[in-house]
């Protein structure tokens, strides 16, 4: 028996090469609906997972000792240059922050400290200071504020480290779109994959119907006649998928670095492992259910 079973499913592989004409069009049409859902699918994903990042802005400002000597804060100031998500630095020597304060001062009426600006600068309390502008890419921006924090507390003469906090409207926005249109749109995306490949697989054969029911005629048993029409269906999808997998590579693979320029710094990634097997599995198994159904009709 198991014998039998090799001989008929090795039969339906070798039926893939009858009528090639009409195998072709039906392997182009599942390529073709296949390949088109999953460019939807990998623009989503990567679309997903860049708003689920936030590209916000924080601003830190670091104030240093009044007493650290200036030589030590410069040499840190150049070292923070080099700090990564970095968009703008502004650094302020003491005399350069009264000197502001004192500017900012007179276009806001404040005399009182106008009329001090002589005693400030001979004994000007103003330590250094630096503003640091960030737009971190980060998936965990948690874990970064808590490491970058951490990392100016601990500079040589650092007293005092302020954030301000970081807003990021837009990636709520998305998430709480994406919940409830986005993921229920692909839901349906695949109901409309499964569906077109069922039923293009299904139509691919009709031009068998003489060959099933010359077998039936003979007597040839339901199993018998299903096993090599399930196997080339089931192949059909597996090609299908496959194939439609692979140019989705290709087309990724010269589309990755399209977007990866100032500001947006946005690479695309390829599908995840498991989306690309779901992409050759739905086509595989819808056509070995289209073949059950068009054989048992």
């Amino acid at each position: 028996m198991f014998g039998v079973f090799c001989k008929l499913f090795a039969r339906g592989i070798r039926d893939f090469g009858l009528h090639p004409w009409a195998q072709l069009l039906t392997l182009a049409a599942v390529t073709l609906v296949t390949f088109l859902s999953g460019f939807f699918l990998l623009c989503f994903t990567n679309l997903n997972q860049e708003l689920n990042i936030t590209r916000g802005e924080v601003v830190y400002q670091v104030f240093w000792k009044a007493d650290t000597g200036m030589d030590l804060v410069k040499s840190r100031w150049d070292e923070m240059r080099h700090l990564p998500w970095l968009t703008e630095m502004k650094t302020f020597t003491p005399d350069e922050a009264l000197d502001a304060l004192l500017k900012e001062s007179q276009t806001d009426g404040g005399k009182s400290i106008s009329a001090h600006a002589g005693w400030l600068k001979e004994r000007n309390p103003l330590p250094p200071t630096a503003m640091l502008h960030f737009s971190p890419h980060e998936a965990d921006l948690d874990a970064w504020n808590k490491a970058t924090h951490g990392y100016l507390e601990k500079l040589p003469g650092v007293e005092t480290v302020r954030a301000n906090p970081l807003k990021d409207d837009l990636t709520k926005a998305w998430k709480a779109f994406a919940n409830s249109v986005m993921w229920p749109v692909i839901g349906f995306l695949a109901f409309l994959l499964a569906l077109v490949v069922g039923n293009t697989i299904k139509l691919s054969l009709v031009h068998r119907s003489d060959e099933i029911d010359i077998l039936q005629l003979v007597g040839a048993r339901n199993w018998f006649i299903r096993l090599p029409l399930l196997v080339t269906g089931t192949l059909q999808g597996i090609m299908g998928g496959t194939l439609a997998v692979g140019l989705l590579w290709l087309a990724w693979y010269h589309l990755k670095d399209v977007l990866n320029f100032s500001p947006l710094f946005m690479e695309l990634h390829f599908l995840p492992f498991e989306q690309s097997v779901l992409l050759v599995a739905l086509p595989a198994l819808m056509g070995f259910v289209s073949s059950w159904i068009a054989v048992r009709n």
